[in-house]
């Protein structure tokens, strides 16, 4: 293992946003055993701060492989195409428009019942944004087009998380 690898290679699978949720489930075991402090202990405290760094370094690869955004985005940095969502908030007009129209539809919900039909078009939202996303990294290798599209899936999350606070609101 080396500390220099990117994610995709540390876990030993191929540089792409599908990925199998098993297998890097079990890959993360794995590499979590091999690199366990414990396993160390006899070759004195030094090994065990490695070990211990090389078990932070996984669980951070992991932290980031098993989430779709965080993946999409992970890719798009390792080709040159960083996200900045942070700087970088432009959106095309007719996303920036279902966004307004999901706002006012939240502003306006009455009860349950208008939350979870709201929540359901967040979802589809976001299904066809992760398959866009898959498409245009995977197929097309696009990854600078990719980056319009993480970001609208953040806005998507951040929206589907307000629904969600709202919908725990009603039922307490």
């Amino acid at each position: 293992m080396n500390l220099q690898s990117d994610d995709f290679e540390l876990f030993g699978l191929e540089q792409r946003f599908a990925q199998d949720r098993a297998v890097l489930d079990a890959r993360w075991k794995d590499l979590q055993r091999q690199a366990h402090p414990d396993k160390f202990t006899a070759q004195g405290a030094a090994a065990q701060r490695v070990a211990m760094q090389w078990s932070v370094r996984i669980n951070e690869a992991y932290q980031r492989l098993k989430d779709p955004l965080k993946r999409a985005a992970y890719l798009c940095e390792l080709h040159d195409a960083p996200v900045n969502a942070e700087n970088n908030t432009a959106m095309p007009a007719a996303f920036l428009m279902q966004q307004m129209q999901w706002r006012e539809a939240l502003d306006e919900a009455q009860g349950a019942e208008d939350l979870d039909q709201i929540s359901q078009q967040c979802r589809q939202a976001g299904r066809e944004v992760l398959l866009k996303i898959e498409q245009l990294l995977d197929q097309s290798q696009d990854y600078t087009a990719a980056v319009a599209q993480v970001r609208a899936l953040m806005f998507i999350e951040r929206f589907a998380a307000d629904v969600n606070a709202r919908l725990d609101q009603i039922e307490n």
